[in-house]
Order: C-alpha cells, then sequence, then structure tokens
C-alpha cells in the first residue's frame, strides 16, 4: 500500500464506499455502510446501519448517543431546582425510584415539549424535560401536496383541569 491510502479505500472500478465520521452524518443515508469487500467477513462499522451504527460511531468518538445512566437519586427536585433530562425527542420517560434510590417502586412519569415538567405522585420529586432537538421547520408547510393529518392528542388526565394561574411558570 502506498502512503495516503489504506486498505479501506475502493480499488478502481469499485463503488465508492461511506465511512463517514461521526461529526459529518446529517442524514439517515449518511447511517448506511460501505460493506465489507467480497469474501471477507464484515467489521461491526462495516455491517451496522441506522442506529446502531450512529451509536458505535458516537463511540468511537467518546459520546454516549443512548445516555442510560441513572439520574441523580441524592436529592428529591423541586420547580426551583427540578432533575432535568436532556432529550432529543418530543417526548421522555423517566423512572422514579425515590430518593434515596429504591425508596419506591419505579413511576413511570412522561415530559413532552409542551409540558416539560412531570412531578412524581409518589415521592413529589421534579423533573423537567431540556429539548436539544431539532427546532421545528415550517418551510415544508407550504407545499401543493402537503397532507394535513390532525394532531394526535394526548388523553386528558386531572392535571388537564387544573386552571392556568396555577400552572408552575
Amino acid at each position: 500500500m502506498s502512503a495516503g491510502t489504506s486498505k479501506w479505500d475502493p480499488k478502481p472500478g469499485d463503488p465508492e464506499g461511506k465511512l463517514l465520521p461521526f461529526e459529518e452524518i446529517k442524514t439517515e443515508a449518511d447511517l448506511l455502510p460501505p460493506g465489507a469487500a467480497p469474501g471477507t467477513v464484515p467489521t461491526d462499522l462495516e455491517q451496522a446501519t441506522g442506529l446502531e451504527r450512529l451509536e458505535i460511531l458516537g463511540k468511537m468518538q467518546g459520546i454516549d448517543i443512548f445516555d442510560m445512566s441513572p439520574l441523580p437519586s441524592d436529592r428529591l427536585g423541586t420547580f426551583e431546582n427540578p432533575i432535568v433530562v436532556k432529550s432529543a425527542g418530543a417526548e421522555y420517560q423517566v423512572g422514579c425510584t425515590g430518593s434515596p434510590a429504591d425508596s419506591h417502586n419505579v413511576k413511570w412519569l412522561v415530559m413532552d415539549r409542551k409540558r416539560p415538567f412531570e412531578r412524581c405522585p409518589e415521592c413529589g420529586s421534579v423533573y423537567r424535560m431540556d429539548y436539544i432537538g431539532q427546532p421545528d421547520s415550517h418551510d415544508d408547510h407550504h407545499g401543493e401536496h402537503h397532507h394535513h393529518h390532525p394532531a394526535h392528542e394526548a388523553p386528558k388526565t386531572m392535571a388537564d383541569f387544573v386552571k392556568p394561574e396555577y400552572w408552575y411558570r
């Protein structure tokens, strides 16, 4: 092999494979692997696609894409000082076990962009979701062939009937 080339570079006439670094991933198409050379066994990096590929590329850069570390349980969150979770998705589920940890059975709490605060009904700990995902784009709403679908409405709960003046701001 000559300087500046590697065994991963495509040979003349071969289709060019894509081994993009994590920073250059912009679309789902960027998560398609080049595959292994004929007659060889592919590595995880050559074979993985989609979220698995994104996770591998992130770990290679020291980034934990799916941060599954436990939330702080050394204190109870309050509205003034909530336990903050970051989410790239529009919705986030938190399993509260109390403070100290395992003080009660897991209570699953759901937060979303419209209702970023949630309070555990068992221990009263407050959680807040910080949305870190892509900002909404309204550019594609003006096309001629755009189909409008009714928005999904979450089921009503007692919290929906609390007067707005009692909401935390």
